[in-house]
């Protein structure tokens, strides 16, 4: 009987162990950064991104800030009109050159809207 009592306190310690790990830990979230894109955006223009990697960043939605997701979804248009995914194994761009000069527009508008943003909060 008292290994019964004993195996049974170590089941249930370790089953309520489990319990209380599940209650109260959180699902894992991906917040994509301003700097994130930049630096996706600053690979791809120097071919040295994977159709993966973009693939990975554009396509999940960006929740906790309107702008960075109208960048994000601007970005997937262009993949969309002037991507060239097929070329990326070739050691080429991923974009062709109008995606291109459109990629290094909206990278610029990031930066200074980032450079902005950052001045504003700097300042008393």
């Amino acid at each position: 009987m008292a290994l019964f009592l004993l195996i049974f306190a170590v089941c249930l310690f370790i089953i309520g162990g489990m319990v209380m790990v599940l209650l109260f830990s959180r699902t894992p979230r991906y917040r994509t950064e301003p700097e994130q894109l930049l630096e996706l955006f600053d690979k791809a223009l120097a071919n040295q991104v994977g159709e993966t990697e973009w693939n990975v960043v554009i396509h999940y939605p960006i929740r906790h800030d309107d702008y960075l997701d109208g960048v994000r979804r601007r970005a997937q248009h262009l993949m969309q009109e002037h991507g060239r995914p097929w070329q990326v194994a070739q050691g080429k761009s991923l974009l062709d050159k109008t995606g291109q000069a459109e990629l290094t527009a909206l990278r610029n508008h990031l930066a200074a809207h980032l450079r902005l943003r950052e001045r504003q909060r700097n300042e008393p």
